[in-house]
């Protein structure tokens, strides 16, 4: 498997973006996305992303350059219409718009319309971390989920991050309303490999291994009746109050059957405002150790914190290089010579 850089991997994402009708600015914001995804170990969101993106670029599916407008705004709140284009730039903008707020009155909360997928949420509220403000985002997609007790799919995976400053890196939890993100199962797909039971049912509700099957049918929530109740208030807050699409109205992103109309909640809250940063800091410090201390289950060897493997496994590939698959890089060599580009993997 060839290995390459960082850097390597988001001149040529974002050389093919450009050469698709892409902005300078919003190809290097969305390569940034889709590397840090891949280096995380997040790959459904890394380079399959670019592909299925690509295809809605040349359906005239996705419009870009990305135009990003303000519907209104008020003191601590807002409301963006991402204008049919890239989702990472539309969620970049709230979450930018978010932190400014939070800095002049403490809190602030933008809503995001008409945008498609922003992919791996972590990517916004980190920043927001990293800043010494809590970063939360949420976002609706297109159905995978029933209804507790139903057999239909209404609700999106419909996932939710949140991010706190650390004492050394942030904290985040990133996670799905699903037992597991529909990336996974439709990676397994491609690699003609069975899913665990419990995952997904099939069509009459039935656990299945099946991947075919399970992405005809629906995803398992996760915690059961309370994953969907998760599933359906990241639906209203993030799609129906924003104007966006909700519930079986949003159109899937891996499906040429439409603009998607995906809705986004990004929202920053500046820690100084309840106590100084370093107060804060210092306190995350000794949860987290007492939290690593604390006894273990047999045959337990480390207790890892939401957002760690993520975080380690990015760090290792900064260090080590990028290991892409030989479909990956011919992919991706074949988009850069449509996109007119000398640069080549």
């Amino acid at each position: 498997m060839p290995t390459v850089t960082e850097g390597q991997l988001r001149a040529a994402v974002s050389q093919v973006l450009k050469g698709y009708g892409a902005a300078e600015d919003e190809a290097q914001l969305v390569a940034e996305s889709l590397v840090q995804a891949e280096m995380r170990g997040t790959d459904t969101h890394g380079l399959p992303y670019l592909k299925l993106l690509i295809e809605r670029i040349e359906a005239r599916m996705v419009t870009v350059p990305t135009q990003v407008t303000i519907v209104r705004q008020d003191r601590a709140t807002g409301l963006l219409d991402g204008g049919n284009g890239i989702g990472q730039v539309a969620g970049w903008k709230a979450m930018e718009l978010s932190v400014l707020k939070a800095r002049e009155f403490g809190l602030g909360l933008t809503l995001v319309r008409n945008t498609n997928n922003i992919g791996f949420l972590a990517f916004y509220t980190l920043r927001a971390a990293e800043q010494g403000l809590v970063g939360m985002a949420m976002g609706n997609a297109n159905a995978a989920i029933s209804p507790w007790g139903g057999a239909e799919a209404f609700f999106g995976t419909n996932p939710l991050c949140l991010a706190v400053p650390g004492s050394d890196e942030p904290l985040a939890l990133d996670m799905s309303s699903s037992l597991v993100a529909r990336g996974k199962i439709r990676k397994a797909q491609r690699l003609g490999e069975k899913i665990p039971l419990g995952w997904a049912l099939d069509e009459f509700g039935v656990p299945t291994e099946d991947p075919g099957a399970a992405l005809t049918g629906t995803l398992v929530p996760i915690g059961g009746p309370k994953g969907y109740g998760l599933a359906l208030m990241v639906d209203v807050l993030a799609g129906m109050l924003s104007g966006a699409a909700f519930g079986p109205e949003v159109k899937s992103f891996h499906q040429l059957m439409g603009p998607t109309r995906v809705g986004a909640l990004m929202l920053a809250i500046d820690v100084e405002r309840f106590m100084p940063l370093a107060q804060f800091r210092n306190l995350i410090k000794g949860y987290v150790d007492s939290i690593r201390s604390s006894r273990k289950a047999k045959g337990t060897s480390r207790i890892y914190l939401p957002g760690e493997i993520e975080s380690e496994k990015e760090q290792t590939c900064r260090a080590q290089g990028i290991r892409l698959s030989d479909p990956s890089v011919e992919m991706l060599n074949q988009f850069l010579e449509k996109a007119n580009s000398a640069l080549r993997l």
